[in-house]
Formats: structure tokens, sequence, C-alpha cells
């Protein structure tokens, strides 16, 4: 859970940039954010038990929802084929 903070504190941070209108390249500090995220995932999961039966079913669900969210949203901006 704690991914979140630091990636929704990112997307501020890009609001802001995008508001002022600054022209900033964000490529090289993302690509390492993005190493060091996946390595302390990693050494994080390596100490975690997991009952895949228990992850397969949460991560089904997520999906689900997430499909109806992104069909519901497009619905209701009135988005059409």
């Amino acid at each position: 859970m704690n991914i979140f903070i630091p990636l929704l504190v990112g997307i501020l941070i890009g609001y802001l940039f995008r508001t002022r209108d600054m022209r900033v390249d964000l490529d090289v500090p993302m690509s390492a954010v993005l190493l060091l995220m996946i390595f302390f995932l990693g050494v994080k999961v390596g100490k975690v038990s997991v009952s895949t039966g228990w992850l397969l079913g949460s991560s089904i669900v997520f999906a689900v929802l997430t499909i109806i969210g992104s069909v519901g949203v497009a619905l209701f901006l009135g988005v059409r084929r």
C-alpha cells in the first residue's frame, strides 16, 4: 500500500509542472525511481509468504472491478464507438 504514496506525489508534481508549462526532462529520474521501486518491492516480497489462491482470486476481482470502472467512466463521459 505504501507504493501509492510516492505515485500520488509524483502525479501532483507532474501536474504542477504541466500547469506552469515547464518543460523538464524527467526520463532519467523516472527510470531510476522505477528501478528502485522494483528493487524494493522485490526485497519486500522476499520476506512475505503469499497464498496463491487468495492472490489469484483478488487479482481477478481487481481486474474485473477495473474493467467495470473503465467502462463506467467511458459511458459516463459519453464515449461511443
